[in-house]
């Protein structure tokens, strides 16, 4: 069975989109669909996971600003996607899916709070954008800002 992670819009008018994975195709056997909420918890427990020796759910609680209930649910349903492992003491590891996601994510949200202070604005207004653009591009999109910026300054 071939896996492919795809993401689904909803717009405003209630259309979906769905874009495809990497190869371009929609695999019809199995698909792992996440969004905004999913990829924001995975960058958030990479980030973390840079700075501490070890994530919990009160790590990310605090973080996020979230009561620890709600990131509990959160987290059964990243782990039930297999995006995360939890140990027994509690412990929360991104998966290779789930750190691909998260790695993806952040570069994203580097690139354009980077972009978005060289064009002036102010880096809390920056990382404040980049956090909602980073989630509602296409790959394809964002490959080509990303290449357009590097060949043009």
């Amino acid at each position: 069975m071939s896996t492919s992670v795809v993401r689904t819009y909803t717009c405003a008018l209630g259309e979906v989109f769905h874009e495809p994975g990497e190869n371009g195709v929609i695999q019809e056997d199995f698909v792992m669909v996440h969004n905004e909420s999913t990829e924001n918890y995975l960058e958030t427990i990479l980030v973390l996971s840079s700075k501490l020796p070890v994530v919990r759910s009160v790590d990310i609680a605090n973080e996020l600003g979230f009561k620890k209930p709600s990131i509990s649910i959160a987290m059964k349903n990243l782990k039930e996607k297999e995006y995360i492992t939890i140990s027994d003491a509690g412990f929360i590891s991104l998966t290779e899916s789930g750190r691909d996601i998260a790695e993806k994510t952040l570069e994203r949200h580097e690139f354009f709070s980077s972009w978005l202070e060289s064009l002036g604005v102010d880096s809390s207004t920056a990382s404040s954008d980049a956090c909602k653009i980073e989630h509602v591009l296409s790959e394809q999109s964002f490959n080509a800002i990303r290449d357009f910026v590097k060949r043009n300054g």
